[in-house]
C-alpha cells in the first residue's frame, strides 16, 4: 500500500485545526516518517497510525517546528516494544539538536542515526537536495526503478510459463524471446517532500518528474515579500514548481497562521500556476492515496 497520512499542517504557530508538521508516507512494507512537530504521538492516535509502521524519520532541518515532537515519536516507539531498525536522516549541521532531543526519549529501540552533509543517496531510493532556508535545509525524494508490465497474452504466444517468466525478468532474454518482446515500460513511481525552502534548484530537482509532491506553501501571493524574507514559498511559488516537474499531484501544507483554517485562496493561487497538476490543500489526518501509475509508454 502506498498512501500519505497527514499528521500536522501548520507552520511555526499551530491553530485549532492545525498541529504542527507531520507526515507519514505508507510505501510498500515502510513507513517513513516527515518532520515530526510538537504533538506528532497525539496526531498519530488520532490519524490511527501505529509506532510500529514507522521505519525511518527524515528531518529536513532542526527547526522546532519540523522536529520538537521526536522525543515523543520515539519513545511511544519504546513503549510499544518498536523491534525493527529505525533509521533517523536529518542534516550533519543538526547533529547538536538532534542528540539532545534523542537523549530526552525513552531507550529501547533500535535507533540508527544517518546525518548527511550533502545531496545524494542516503539509503536504497531515497535522496536528498539541498534547499534554501535560514538554516541547513534538505528535501526528500524517493523513487522506485523503472520497470515493466507483463502481458499474458505475449507470455503465452512465447511458450514461457512458470518459473521461466522470472528467468526471463532477472535475465532480460530467454530462448530467443526479449523480456522487451512480452512486456510494456513501467516507469517508476516517485514522492517529493519539499519543505521550508525558498524557490532554488534542489527544490527543482526533487519535483522533476513526481507523481505526488508534497510542498510547503506558506504564504499566499500577496504576501510574496515575507515569502522572500524568510525562504519560504508562496501558493504559487508551489504550483509553479508543480508545473516545471511535471507533477501528478500536488499537496500543500506548512500554512502560517495568518490565514486562518480557511486556505481556499491559497489552492487557488497554486492551481492557477500549477498546470495539470491536481493540487490538494491538506488539512490534518487526511489520508491522501498515492496516485494510479501514470500512463504507460509502449
Amino acid at each position: 500500500m502506498r498512501e500519505l497520512i497527514i499528521l500536522g499542517t501548520a507552520s511555526q504557530v499551530p491553530t485549532r485545526t492545525r498541529n504542527h508538521n507531520g507526515y507519514l508516507l505508507r510505501w510498500d512494507g515502510e513507513g517513513l516518517l516527515f518532520d515530526p512537530g510538537e504533538g506528532t504521538q497525539r496526531q498519530m492516535i488520532h490519524a490511527g497510525v501505529s509506532a510500529t509502521q514507522i521505519t525511518r524519520i527524515c528531518l529536513t532541518h532542526v527547526h522546532g517546528d519540523h522536529c520538537y515532537g521526536l522525543p515523543g515519536v520515539l519513545s511511544r516507539m519504546a513503549l510499544d516494544g518498536v523491534q525493527h531498525p529505525v533509521y533517523l536522516h536529518y542534516p550533519a549541521s543538526g547533529e547538536d539538536v538532534v542528540q539532545a532531543l534523542v537523549s530526552v526519549a525513552s531507550p529501547g529501540i533500535d535507533l540508527r542515526l544517518w546525518p548527511h552533509g550533502a545531496g545524494g543517496p542516503v539509503a536504497p531510493g531515497l535522496e536528498v537536495r539541498p534547499l534554501k532556508h535560514r538554516i541547513e535545509t534538505y528535501g526528500y525524494r524517493l523513487a522506485e526503478p523503472d520497470g515493466h508490465t507483463l502481458l499474458p497474452k505475449r507470455l503465452a504466444a512465447a511458450g514461457i510459463s512458470g518459473p521461466d517468466i522470472g528467468r526471463l525478468q532477472r535475465e532480460g532474454s530467454l530462448a530467443g524471446v526479449r523480456l522487451e518482446d512480452v512486456s510494456v515500460y513501467r516507469p517508476g513511481q516517485s514522492f517529493a517532500f519539499v519543505m521550508d525552502t525558498a524557490q532554488c534548484s534542489g527544490a527543482e530537482e526533487l519535483a522533476d518528474g513526481t507523481d505526488l509532491l508534497v510542498s510547503e506553501s506558506t504564504f499566499n501571493d500577496d504576501d510574496a515579500s515575507l515569502a522572500a524574507q524568510y525562504r519560504h514559498l508562496t501558493a504559487g511559488q508551489a504550483g509553479s514548481l508543480a508545473a516545471a516537474g511535471n507533477t501528478g499531484t500536488l499537496v500543500l501544507t506548512h500554512f502560517s497562521s495568518r490565514y486562518g483554517d480557511d486556505v481556499t485562496a491559497l489552492a487557488d493561487q497554486a492551481r492557477a500556476t500549477a498546470g495539470s497538476a491536481t493540487v490538494v490543500a491538506a488539512k490534518d489526518f487526511d489520508r491522501i492515496p498515492f496516485p494510479k501509475r501514470r500512463h504507460i509508454v509502449p
